[in-house]
């Protein structure tokens, strides 16, 4: 397949993979959390103070144990998903403090914004899973707000949902309302994963206590992880882009080592969200080509070792859905989409380098996945598409407009859109001269009333709510 993108060659992959492999076994990765480096020392890794050294032998057996594909359960049958080989997930924005106003100011994030995406994520025919922390709610005790966000996740949305890496303990709520939502702990453990979890290095080569002690609480229950890394270019990595990839390769390899040590066979993704620092403001780019360069690279690193990949998805340093947000966010989502990335988180909705999430965004992005979607999808060459014979019969200087092929495949056979504008200038100011960002704000509205809660067991509901209840502080 050509790809005017860099394919990297197995020399280069290589070079990626002994450099990693080199920092793993002379300056090591650091975890701490004392029960990560005991699970090391059981193993026979070598273990001084916080560091774990990792030999390459070590590393490629607990690769060996990495499923290439899984699939994650939803409370509706009907929208289970599966990541890895051939398929991609899209999933919405993540860890947004504020909410980006239609007029360019922004607001501190509610539960009421956070249950809001939910429900658009219920009622979108693009988004594949509900995730996590899609805002970061301002008017909710930040000790137990994982709790409030796990369970509108869960009674708002029926579809498969990221779990709580906030804490260990916020790890432990996650799985037991799980449980809860599929009937206890045996069967949870039947079924398989439910939920999706984002584990974060810390650059440079250590893993903070509270996301190593999560990491192994979801990887005990068999949830899967997005091993994750996010180095800064040039401020928490190295200026260059090969530098940056051998690092996050580091970081990634080792959070993967430890959760197949906690249990061998627990599903993980190779997730490289890493890019430039802005060496004007010293600030985290992430609308930069650059990105996108890492995104592809993560891409092909994560295939090297067979292994699902994560990347971000309509990211942009703007904060308005304007020319620019549309711009850097097609690009960084078309190359996700494009380069092979299966499991895209922030696909829909942030602004101003995941300071912000917008409504109006999140509707522009799901379209802009819609129509990646058909992008992708392969052109059908049976005899009956060609329809040569149809094409004989209409001849030189004949139409095509009302052949039967046309009036049997005219409502399907391409990418339509009551959003994205096709109408005549006429038209289009006739029905008000609308911009796309103004239309989405008159959709979201409709979105919102139209929205249907989930059928869900009373009692299920019941006990979700008394857990969460139960697990807040009292007064």
């Amino acid at each position: 397949m050509y790809d005017r993108m860099q394919t990297f060659t197995t020399d280069q992959m290589t070079r990626i993979h002994d450099a990693s492999m080199d920092l793993m076994s002379r300056v090591g990765v650091a975890f701490n959390e004392p029960e990560a480096l005991d699970i090391f020392t059981a193993r026979g890794f070598r273990v001084e103070g916080k560091t774990v050294y990792m030999t390459e032998s070590q590393v490629r057996q607990a690769l060996d144990t990495v499923p290439s594909r899984f699939r994650v359960r939803a409370r509706n049958p009907r929208k289970s998903i599966d990541v890895g080989g051939d398929n991609w997930v899209v999933a919405p924005g993540y860890g947004a403090p504020f909410i980006a106003l239609p007029d360019g100011r922004q607001s501190k994030a509610t539960m009421a914004d956070y249950d809001n995406f939910c429900k658009l994520v219920q009622t979108s025919p693009t988004i594949d899973m509900n995730g996590f922390m899609m805002v970061v709610p301002d008017d909710v005790s930040p000790g137990t707000s994982h709790l409030d966000m796990l369970l509108s996740g869960m009674l708002l949305c029926d579809k498969p949902f990221m779990g709580s890496p906030v804490s260990r303990q916020g790890a432990r709520d996650c799985v037991e309302m799980a449980a809860i939502l599929w009937g206890g702990k045996d069967k949870l453990a039947d079924v398989g994963p439910v939920s999706v979890s984002l584990i974060s290095s810390q650059s440079p080569l250590q893993f903070q206590g509270e996301m190593a002690g999560a990491l192994i609480e979801l990887a005990r229950a068999n949830q899967a992880c997005v091993i994750d890394s996010l180095v800064m270019a040039g401020s928490s990595g190295p200026v260059t882009l090969s530098g940056v990839l051998v690092l996050q390769n580091t970081e990634i390899l080792a959070g993967i080592t430890l959760a197949q040590l906690v249990n061998p066979g627990v599903p993980v993704i190779y997730g490289g969200l890493s890019s430039a620092m802005d060496m004007r403001t010293g600030g985290l780019a992430v609308g930069c080509p650059e990105l996108s360069m890492i995104v592809s690279a993560t891409a092909q690193i994560a295939r090297f070792y067979n292994i699902p990949s994560r990347s971000g998805g309509s990211l942009t340093d703007a904060h308005f859905p304007d020319a620019q947000a549309a711009g850097e966010s097609a690009l960084a989502l078309s190359t996700a989409v494009r380069n092979g990335i299966h499991f895209i988180l922030d696909s829909a909705g942030i602004l101003g380098s995941y300071m912000a999430m917008s409504y109006e965004k999140f509707l522009v992005d799901e379209e802009m996945c819609a129509i990646l979607r058909k992008l992708t999808a392969p052109i059908d060459f049976s005899d009956e598409a060609i329809d040569v014979e149809m094409i004989k019969a209409v001849g030189i200087g004949g139409q095509y407009l009302t052949q039967p092929q046309t009036l049997k495949r005219c409502r399907t056979e391409f990418h339509t859109t009551d959003f994205f504008n096709r109408q005549n200038h006429a038209a289009w100011t006739a029905a008000g001269s609308q911009r796309i960002d103004q239309a989405a704000t008159q959709r979201v509205r409709e979105r919102l009333a139209a929205y249907e809660t989930p059928v869900i067991d009373p009692e299920v509901d019941t006990a979700l709510r008394a857990y969460v209840a139960e697990h807040k502080p009292s007064g």
